[in-house]
């Protein structure tokens, strides 16, 4: 396959890196036009990977089979609104991103859209890759009546397993929505690594009582235990690690709390549904973000690409 990837952060490099060793033809987007990028990743087993791709190639974009956007979710409104006109009609677009809330900001796609929701961990230092741990991502339809486009999991799940086909996505996607409502906005209250979070179970509770209140009224099974439960088991997995709410936060970026905590407060409030713990966080969030000379925008608000 021609496969253009949109944004070369952490997640792009590992998926280029990844669709490269297996036979794909791919080139790197970037916001600043360049005609390459460098791809420099270390696997969790510690193999290093690093190769110069082409990038920003209109030709090769007008011929693409896949454009995989792993931007974060406030910029990809406006980066997708800026090359649409070249992305051919029978492209796949798969948006891999944190949070929910971006299929609302997009504008008329011809194409089909795919959501995926991934647990694979990384970072950036230092200009390269660490690809921490491997994890499962999810695929799944934005439309109905698009199950023929699952054979794209397989082709994704042999570049980098596991990658698991949904034909409803939206339970997938309220799952991963619920872990970040938990691990993104506390590492940013206690300014810390995941696993220390766990020393705060009355609130990883609260939190998960008033998601799974939200996500019933969504039409959605939803156990608050079992949603600690899952937030509990991730916490416990990346205890070492730091957010990546909170390395933007330390950063001096903007988060994507607009699209975690955010989106949770806008299905609530469509809902009438009270969720004080999780609002409490929201605007504690949004102050950091107010201190870092990002104005306190209304959650959902697209961000410039």
């Amino acid at each position: 396959m021609n496969i253009t990837v949109l944004g070369c952060g952490a997640l792009g490099q590992i998926w280029l890196a990844a669709l490269s060793r297996q036979g794909h033809q791919v080139q790197g987007w970037l916001r600043v036009s360049h005609p390459n990028t460098t791809v420099h990743v270390t696997s969790p087993e510690g193999e290093i990977f690093r190769h110069f791709f082409p990038a920003n190639n209109p030709a090769f974009l007008a011929e693409s089979d896949l454009l995989l956007v792993t931007l974060k979710a406030a910029q990809i409104s406006s980066a997708l609104q800026q090359i649409q006109p070249l992305v051919p009609a029978h492209c796949i677009i798969v948006l891999m991103h944190n949070g929910m809330g971006v299929m609302d900001e997009l504008p008329s796609l011809h194409q089909p859209v795919l959501r995926a929701i991934t647990t694979h961990s990384s970072y950036r230092t230092q200009g390269r890759v660490i690809h921490v741990a491997h994890g499962i991502t999810h695929l799944g339809p934005v439309a109905r009546n698009q199950d023929q486009l699952s054979p794209l999991a397989d082709m994704m799940h042999e570049a980098l397993p596991d990658v698991a086909w949904h034909n409803d996505i939206l339970p997938a996607s309220w799952n991963k929505l619920a872990i970040n409502c938990v691990i993104n906005p506390l590492s940013i209250k206690y300014n810390c690594r995941n696993g220390e979070i766990l020393q705060h179970p009355d609130e990883i509770q609260q939190i998960c009582e008033e998601l799974a209140a939200v996500m019933a009224r969504a039409n959605l099974h939803a156990d608050a235990r079992q949603l600690q439960a899952n937030a509990t088991h991730v916490l416990q997995n990346s205890a070492g690690n730091f957010s990546s709410m909170l390395q933007d936060i330390q950063a001096g970026r903007s988060t994507e709390i607009d699209y975690i905590t955010g989106y949770l407060l806008r299905k609530a409030t469509e809902f009438g549904i009270a969720i004080p713990a999780n609002r409490a966080l929201f605007q504690l969030v949004k102050s950091k973000e107010s201190a870092n000379g990002h104005p306190e925008i209304s959650a959902g608000l697209p961000g410039t690409w």
